[in-house]
Parts: C-alpha cells; structure tokens; sequence
C-alpha cells in the first residue's frame, strides 16, 4: 500500500498507554507505517525507552493534550479510561483512535460520537482483527458464493489460561471481563459478515478457579428476518485446553472450517517489528482454512482462500483519510474514510450492551432497531 501524501509531513500520533495493548498491538504496528511519526506517553517511561529509545515520552496525558503538533491521539489505557481521555483528546482539537472496547458504557461511548461531531474531529476504534488473515480468508469463500446460503456461524477465542493473573483484566472492575475484551472483535466481524441481527441470548461464566470477573462468554445471535434460519454463535473461554475451530461455517452447498489463530498476535508478541516497506513472511497464516462441499454425492476438502493478514493496513487507512482531511482544508482533497465509521462503532457497542442485557435477564434482547 504506497504513501500517497510523500512529500507531507509526517502525521503526528501520540499513543497513550504502554500496556500489553500499548506495547504489543500498538506501537510497533504504527512505527511499521511510514507517514506517522510516534510518541508515547506512559506512566514507566523507562519501558518505553528501552523498547523505543529514539521515540519522544511524553509525561501526562494533559502533555499530549497541550501540544499542538499532535494531531492523532491512540487511546490504548485501561478501558475505564477510555472515554475520559478520547473526550479530553476531542475537546482539545485532537483525531481520536479508541482500543477495543470503545468505552464501558453505551452512553459514555454515545457521548464521544456527540463530541467528536461537535468538534469536526474523526473518533474511531481499533478492529484490527478486519485485518486477520482467517477472517480475511472466510470473507473471500462467503464473496464467492461457495458455501451457499449460511445456515450457521460459529466464531471462537478459546485459549487456555488456567491461572488468574493479577491484572486488572481478571479483576472485578468496570470494563473488565472477556465480554467486552474478546466479545468486541467477534460482534464486530459478525456485523461486518451479516450486519445487526434480530436479537441476542448471552450467558457469561466464571470458570477458573479464584475468578473475580467472567472468563467465558457464548452468545447466540438469530437472523430470521434478513437471512432465515441463520444462527450466528459466538464463544470465547480460557479453560479450553485442546482448542476448538477458529471458524466453522455451514451452508447449503458446505462448509468452512478453520483451526488456528492469526499469526500477527504472537509475533508482535515476540517482539517482530512488521514495516509496510518490507512485508515478506507477515501475516502468513501456517494454517489454512478448509472448504467441505459435495459434488455428484461425494465428499470434496479443498483448501481455503490463502489471505494475508496485516494490522499495518488499519493505519495506513487512517494515516490516509486523516492527511486527506488536512490537505483538504485548503485543498478540497478527496477524504475517504477512517477504517471503522461512526455508526458501526455505535452499533458494535450497542450489541455488547444489549449482550450484557440479556445475561443479567437470562433471555433473547432484542437488537434489530439498532439496524
């Protein structure tokens, strides 16, 4: 994906929170895009140097606020956080980027869509995981028609993590939880494949021993209305030691089966540097998907669509739209678009509410006027 504003200058980001968020998914994704100039405002300033030595630490929140070179601010601190900072952020002038979940709250995150509309300023959230090469995959055999019509939806996030850390995401806090944690991006790739269903049933679990907060979550989501008898289930849980299928989809001309997770968590885990300049090996997936379909009665596997995931492609689209924006003021440049639209934030963080609902009612709730 080429630069096309080369000869502007670099977008000027700050990136707020040097967590594993921060620090894993964050900086070095956004140092790997050429166009965007880093800085990093964190409470440990001495991991941020020894990670990024050359990169400028900025001391407060209230520091990057201050600055007028700033035009991006990532909002990548603990999710009770969220909506404090991106509102001061948007009051100050500042293009807002929000970690998943965008807030704890439908309202907080209703109030930041007010907000940045009132200030002419862009607010959107990090679904990197439009970006993973799996889901990439599925999208091409659903595109092509292969399956037929979707029948049934399974999107799992199992892992297995038996002990309960001491952090604040295994603690009884507000945004805490893996409803909200892993459940934004399954709701999110869900609406991305089949939009806002008729209604949700959502049960949480505390599976693990000692856990202050649940650690396993299964929704079910029913789309009679658009795409009759479609049943879209989405399922995360720590305490599953031998897996499950990433992805497993049915239809009435077959089916689509995927084992694995994306490749670029663990790499950037292990500390790879990805650069949009020099991509060879990123994103590969070391386990392709698998399409189950019958022809003359008989049972034919073929491999899926080999797709290439790459979160380096998140910020480049907004790098884009947001130089656009300031080349248009004087300009009249063709903007585009921020990857994850006002709207879809709304409507991604509704579900989770909604979601959160029918736990606490134990029943279906329904969503579809969120359409």
């Amino acid at each position: 994906m080429t630069h096309p504003f080369p000869d502007t200058p670099a977008l000027q980001t700050a990136l707020i929170g040097f967590g594993n968020a921060g620090r894993w998914f964050h900086a070095p994704v956004i140092a790997g895009v050429p166009g965007i100039a880093l800085s990093i405002c964190s409470s440990r300033p001495d991991d941020v140097r020894a990670d990024w030595p050359s990169v400028p630490v900025l001391p407060n929140p209230e520091a990057v606020f201050a600055d007028p070179a700033i035009e991006l601010v990532v909002i990548a601190s603990t999710n009770e956080t969220h909506h404090g900072l991106a509102k001061a952020a948007l009051l100050a002038g500042k293009h807002v980027l929000v970690d998943k979940p965008c807030t704890v709250t439908l309202a907080e995150t209703e109030d930041l869509l007010a907000v940045a509309k009132a200030q002419g300023r862009v607010l959107t959230l990090y679904q990197s995981r439009r970006f993973d090469a799996d889901f990439l995959s599925l999208k091409q055999v659903l595109e092509a028609g292969t399956l037929g019509r979707v029948v049934h939806f399974e999107s799992h996030f199992d892992r297995y993590r038996p002990q309960v850390l001491d952090r604040w995401r295994d603690k009884n806090l507000p945004g805490s939880g893996l409803w909200l944690d892993l459940g934004s991006h399954l709701v999110d790739q869900c609406l991305q494949l089949f939009g806002v269903p008729d209604d949700l049933l959502l049960d949480l679990a505390c599976q693990r021993d000692m856990a202050e907060v649940h650690d396993a979550f299964h929704a079910v989501l029913r789309y009679d209305s658009a795409r009759p008898g479609l049943r879209a289930v989405l399922h995360a849980g720590t305490v599953v030691p031998a897996g499950s299928p990433r992805f497993a989809v049915h239809g009435t001309l077959g089916s689509f089966v995927k084992w694995g997770t994306d490749s670029q968590e663990d790499a950037l885990k292990a500390g790879q540097r990805p650069s949009l300049q020099a991509l060879a090996g990123w994103g590969h997936d070391a386990q392709p998907g698998e399409v189950i379909t019958f022809e003359d009665g008989q049972r034919i596997s073929r491999p899926a669509p080999l797709a290439t995931g790459n979160y380096m492609l998140f910020y480049a689209q907004l790098r884009d739209h947001l130089l656009a924006l300031r080349a248009g003021q004087t300009a009249g440049a063709q903007v585009g678009s921020p990857p994850v639209l006002a709207h879809e934030i709304l409507q991604s963080m509704s579900l989770l509410s909604r979601g959160e609902l029918s736990a606490r009612k134990g029943r279906f709730v329904e969503t579809a006027d969120l359409r």
